[in-house]
């Protein structure tokens, strides 16, 4: 007992890292790209960039490996909620680092943010051996689910590329939606891998797991690519203090139907529903305080 205690604490704190490392690249990759000259394209000299390619070192190196960490000590229902706490600290950072302001409303929804997480992570939603067993018994039904998710995701995704195409003012929200569709089909894609990867490396793969293991590497690679990428460009249009919390919503909101709709599992204890739809809720209603600023913000500009 005292181990299992031992464990999840360690994951709790590695998850909590992963977030504050994440939000800190985010932070200075913004610096980098608000610093950038007049008219230079968002794409244009990122890699050659110092400060940005430490931004993304953050990132990609140090809170990837957190996270992965932190998925096999506590699984993936409660790593990315665990993960959001780093908006405190996106939120202090913004304005300490490069400047930007919070209006009353924002701090509001931020906090609701964070509270949010909270009630997530008490109703302890906890999915890794379950989605273990489904991939190991090569069920039918599980991977119809997972691959209907994974088609759903993709096309709020490109319905949001479209839309902040066509609608100047909510430029920044599509992208940061886009992005958080992306990291959220990493984040669910990366349990399966997660749970083969012993095989696969060991040699004692049956077919389907080394499909699976396939599949998430590339899905992992796309995602993770075209998130960076499209929150990047969304820090063009928005402040990083608005634009990661709205990214975070499809990352948040994801786990939860992965739970109930992919591995169909039912609520381990009596209270873990109300925090689970509490946790939505608040989810929501932050997102909303968030996104109607920003909209008003791309407006004006």
């Amino acid at each position: 007992m005292m181990q299992d205690l031992t464990t999840y604490i360690i994951g709790v704190l590695l998850a909590i890292g992963s977030g504050i490392l994440n939000n800190l690249g985010s932070l200075v990759q913004k610096k980098v790209i608000n610093d950038r000259p007049v008219g230079e394209k968002v794409t244009r000299n990122l890699l050659k960039n110092p400060l940005w390619m430490f931004g993304l070192l953050l990132q990609l190196v140090f809170g990837t490996a957190l996270f992965l960490i932190a998925i096999d000590m506590i699984g993936p229902a409660l790593t990315p909620g665990l993960m959001a706490v780093g908006l405190i600290f996106l939120a202090v950072g913004a304005v300490k680092l490069i400047g930007e302001k919070l209006k009353r409303g924002e701090y509001i929804g931020i906090i609701l943010m964070v509270i949010a997480i909270g009630f997530l992570c008490a109703s302890q939603l906890d999915t890794g051996s379950r989605i273990e067993e489904l991939i190991t018994s090569g069920d039918v039904g599980f991977i119809i689910r997972i691959s209907i998710c994974t088609l759903v995701l993709a096309a709020i995704a490109i319905f949001c590329q479209v839309l902040q195409k066509m609608k100047e003012r909510y430029r920044g929200i599509g992208l940061a939606v886009f992005s958080g569709c992306m990291f959220a089909l990493a984040n669910y894609w990366v349990s399966p891998l997660v749970e083969v990867i012993d095989s696969v490396f060991k040699g004692t793969f049956s077919p389907i797991e080394l499909i699976f293991f396939v599949l998430a590497c590339v899905i992992l690679v796309l995602t993770n690519f075209l998130g960076m990428l499209k929150i990047q460009q969304a820090f063009i249009y928005g402040q990083a203090s608005n634009m990661i919390p709205i990214q975070q919503v499809p990352v948040q909101i994801t786990p939860i139907f992965v739970y109930f709709v992919i591995a169909l599992l039912m609520p381990p204890y009596v209270y873990s529903m109300p925090f689970m739809i509490s946790g939505v809720a608040l989810i929501i209603i932050s997102s909303f305080l968030l996104a109607k600023r920003q909209a008003q913000l791309e407006e004006i500009k």
